[in-house]
C-alpha cells in the first residue's frame, strides 16, 4: 500500500475472532469521514493460529495500525516490536500503531476511561472502589495508577483474580491497592471519590443491578460504568438519583475510538460525530 493518502487509502485495522457486526466501525469510519481524511477501517476476522501472518501482513502492506480484540490482546505480543508504557504494565495490547517501521503494542481501553475521568476531574491523589477484576478492570486501574490515583479498592468475587491484580497494582505501581472479596451488597467506605463499575453486569440489561449500598453513594462522587449498551445502566441511574456525577460507558468507548485515531492520524477527532455513529450503529 503506497504512504501517500491522495491517492490511495491508508488503512487501519481490526483483528478479532468473530468479526461481524463491529460497531467501532461505524464510529471510527465516521472521524475519518468528517475530517476528510482517505482512511479506511477494515474489519477482519483472525484466527488464533492466523494471528503471525495477519500482524506480518498487515506490516508488510503498510497499515498504519490496528485494534486486537479477544482472544488476541495478549497473544499479539510476541508478534510486535514493541510495547507502550501502560500495555507492558498491563501485558495485554487492543490497539497496534505504526511508529516508523515498528508495530508497537498500546491499550485503549483504560486511556479511553481516563479521558472520560479528566474530563469531570483531576484523578491524582485520589481513592477508587472498582468492581472487577478482568481485563477492563485492569486496564482501567494501570492506566489510573499511572495518572497518580492515591489509592485503589479492588472488590471482586473470585479473591485469585482479585489478588492478583492487586499485586500487579503494588509490584508494578507502587500504588496502594487492597482486595475486598465481594460478598452481599458492598458498602462504598468514607473518603472514596470514585466508583467504577468494570464488571459485565448491566450489559444488554437495563435493570441489572450491581451488589452494592446506593445509600453509601454520596453527593459529589464520580460514578462510571464500562457498559456502553445500555449506556443508561441501572448504576447510571442510582447515582444521578443520589447526587453523583454519573459517566457512561458510551463515552469511554468513545474516547477508546478517539485515541486510537490520534495514535493512528495524530489528529484529535470530533467526539460528538464519532458518538452520534456509535450510538447509530447500537440501535440507541
Amino acid at each position: 500500500m503506497s504512504a501517500q493518502p491522495n491517492f490511495l487509502h491508508e488503512l487501519v485495522g481490526s483483528m478479532s475472532q468473530g468479526a461481524a457486526g463491529n460497531p467501532t466501525v461505524a464510529m471510527i469510519e465516521a472521524a475519518f469521514a468528517h475530517h476528510g481524511l482517505h482512511w479506511r477501517y477494515v474489519n477482519m476476522e483472525v484466527t488464533p493460529e492466523d494471528l503471525g501472518v495477519a500482524v506480518r501482513g498487515a506490516k508488510a502492506m503498510g497499515f498504519r495500525g490496528f485494534n486486537c480484540s479477544l482472544p488476541h490482546k495478549v497473544t499479539v505480543i510476541p508478534h510486535l516490536d514493541g510495547l507502550g508504557e501502560s500495555a507492558a504494565v498491563m501485558g495485554a495490547v487492543n490497539c497496534v500503531v505504526r511508529r516508523g517501521d515498528k508495530l508497537i503494542g498500546e491499550n485503549t481501553d483504560g486511556k479511553g476511561f481516563l479521558k472520560s475521568l479528566t474530563s469531570a476531574t483531576d484523578p491524582r491523589g485520589k481513592a477508587v472502589v472498582i468492581f472487577g477484576a478482568g481485563g477492563a478492570a485492569r486496564a482501567i486501574a494501570v492506566e489510573l495508577g499511572l495518572a497518580g490515583i492515591r489509592q485503589i479498592t479492588v472488590v471482586n468475587r473470585s479473591a485469585s483474580r482479585g489478588a492478583d491484580l492487586v499485586e500487579l497494582l503494588r509490584d508494578k505501581l507502587q500504588l496502594q491497592a487492597k482486595l475486598i472479596v465481594w460478598d452481599g451488597d458492598y458498602v462504598i467506605p468514607e473518603g472514596t471519590d470514585f466508583v467504577i463499575n468494570a464488571t459485565s453486569i448491566g450489559l444488554y440489561d437495563a435493570n441489572a443491578r450491581l451488589a452494592l449500598d446506593v445509600s453509601s453513594l454520596k453527593p459529589g462522587m464520580i460514578v462510571a460504568d464500562v457498559i456502553g449498551n445500555p449506556p443508561q445502566t441501572r448504576l447510571m441511574r442510582d447515582a444521578a438519583e443520589r447526587g453523583c456525577t454519573a459517566l457512561d460507558g458510551l463515552g469511554m468507548l468513545v474516547n477508546q475510538g478517539i485515541v486510537g485515531v490520534q495514535y493512528w492520524t495524530g489528529i484529535e477527532p470530533d467526539a460528538t460525530v464519532m458518538r452520534r455513529a456509535l450510538e447509530q450503529a447500537l440501535g440507541l
